[in-house]
């Protein structure tokens, strides 16, 4: 990356506090504990209040990463929300997050990748920051999935939650801050994996939907799943080596929390130990372009990073898309 050194100056992470357990979905779907924490590793998720949406959960990370980063919102040049499920198709949540918090000198914009998108969002941001157009910049990935997920389809409703995970971007000293990205895309593969089809140009309504196509989150699991556990061993692999490193350099890897068992096989390719690993989708499940900065905000919470760290995250999703970034922390 050229320019100036970026790194990650602050943290934040919210989940909403109604939490949706698996004994729960068995009064609901046909299904059962077992058959979910054995194929999935998911044991709870969180669900967004009536009253919540995106731009709520984004607000309440964002102030989370303010703080931490020892900023104010009036600093901020640019906000980036990377979200498939925004508060409404205009204005964008971006802007409305930028009002909640009052960063009126910051522009702003939505950044729809998926589940990659906070990845996409992370490499935008630094680049406004290393050019200097920007001194601080917030990227946020947020969603409400719950609204978008059925819950009489028992393949999909036990995978999604509800959260928002931010981090404020800034210049840092020489040797520290991201080393590389890489981004990708494969859009033949966009039908393996959609959602929240009504409110675009093609589906305004749900009148317009063709029979056969849902509003719903829908996916090919099998196909998804094998393109995830590729993606995920080769994307790493090829972002190491794009900031001149290799697997054994990882101090810690935050991946896409989509599904224990992509990450477990990515783990076993990349031979990495549990304690080089953040994982926390039995807690919250997958909340698409949230999952990595909450991730990363918790393993920072908890110690987890330290100064000089290799750091390494991973994301994948619909698109399809993936996205991946190194920094030394």
């Amino acid at each position: 990356m050229m320019g100036r050194p970026v790194g990650i100056l602050g943290t934040g992470h919210y989940v909403p506090e109604k939490v949706l357990t698996n004994a729960q979905l068995e009064a609901m779907v046909e299904t059962n504990d077992e058959w979910i924490v054995t194929r999935t590793g998911i044991k709870e998720r969180r669900i967004a209040a009536d009253h919540q949406a995106t731009s709520d959960l984004a607000y309440e990370a964002a102030r989370m990463a303010l703080s931490n980063a020892g900023i104010t919102a009036d600093q901020l040049g640019l906000i980036v929300v990377a979200t498939m499920t925004p508060d409404v198709m205009c204005p964008s949540t971006a802007c409305i997050l930028q009002d909640k918090l009052g960063a009126k000198k910051a522009a702003a914009f939505d950044l729809a990748a998926a589940c990659s998108g906070f990845v996409y969002g992370l490499a935008n941001g630094a680049n406004f920051v290393a050019s200097g157009m920007y001194d601080y910049v917030l990227v946020v990935g947020a969603e409400v999935l719950s609204r978008v997920t059925d819950y009489t389809d028992r393949n999909t409703c036990i995978l999604f939650g509800d959260g928002a995970g931010a981090v404020v971007l800034g210049a840092t000293e020489e040797g520290r801050g991201f080393e590389a990205f890489e981004l990708g895309a494969d859009g033949a593969g966009g039908p393996l994996l959609r959602g929240g089809c009504v409110g675009g140009s093609r589906y305004p309504n749900k009148e317009c939907l063709p029979e056969g196509v849902t509003h719903y989150i829908w996916q090919n699991g099998r196909e998804v799943f094998k393109f995830a556990v590729r993606i995920m061993e080769n994307l790493t692999e090829s972002v190491l080596a794009k900031a001149g490193k290799s697997k054994e350099d990882i101090k810690l890897l935050v991946p896409h929390q989509a599904n224990i068992r992509i990450i477990q096989a990515a783990m076993d390719k990349l031979e990495l130990t549990e304690n080089e690993v953040m994982i926390n989708v039995d807690r919250y499940g997958n909340i698409s372009a949230a999952t990595i900065p909450i991730a990363l905000s918790e393993a920072v919470e908890a110690g987890r990073v330290s100064k000089g760290d290799t750091v390494v995250l991973v994301g994948f999703g619909g698109g399809l898309t993936w996205g991946g970034a190194v920094l030394t922390w």
